[in-house]
């Protein structure tokens, strides 16, 4: 219940579904009101935000090999998540570029979330873990695969 509660009531998640809330309330000149204080900074808070990943793991690194079944799972987890992503985009009837962003958003959802997530769910596992799963194994994976994967994807299996 803790972990759920956190999951959902992050600080994080709620500034996301506050910023969706806001956008769709208030439209193109809402948009362009926040632009200053949501487009310009975003490249600095990301840096700011991957360099504390960074650091947490520097802090607790212990030369702990990732094991290899680890790493499997940080590889099948985001194409898993596509699937369910492009049934999602079939569903709701978007176009290939629509699809393909929800595909590869899917994909990605452990950047953010699996972190703070394990953290607390399970304190007593060594973050150089997680995070060397999340942003070496499956970003990569995404970027360099995933994308291009999800957008043939959407290109065969939607109308």
């Amino acid at each position: 219940r803790a972990l759920l509660r956190e999951v959902l009531l992050h600080g994080s998640v709620l500034l996301l579904l506050g910023s969706f809330a806001i956008g769709a309330s208030t439209g193109h000149e809402g948009r362009e009101a926040l632009d200053p204080f949501v487009r310009a900074p975003f490249k600095g808070v990301l840096c700011l935000f991957l360099l504390d990943m960074g650091l947490l793991v520097a802090r607790r690194f212990d030369r702990q090999r990732v094991p290899l079944r680890l790493v499997a799972t940080g590889v099948a987890v985001p194409l898993v998540n596509a699937l369910v992503g492009l049934a999602a985009a079939r569903w709701l009837g978007l176009s290939v570029g629509g699809a393909t962003v929800l595909v590869t958003l899917a994909a990605s959802a452990s950047y953010i979330a699996v972190p703070a997530a394990m953290r607390l769910a399970v304190p007593e596992v060594t973050p150089s873990i997680y995070v060397t799963l999340a942003l070496g194994v499956t970003f990569p994976l995404n970027l360099v695969v995933g994308i291009p994967l999800y957008h043939a994807l959407a290109e065969r299996m939607l109308p």
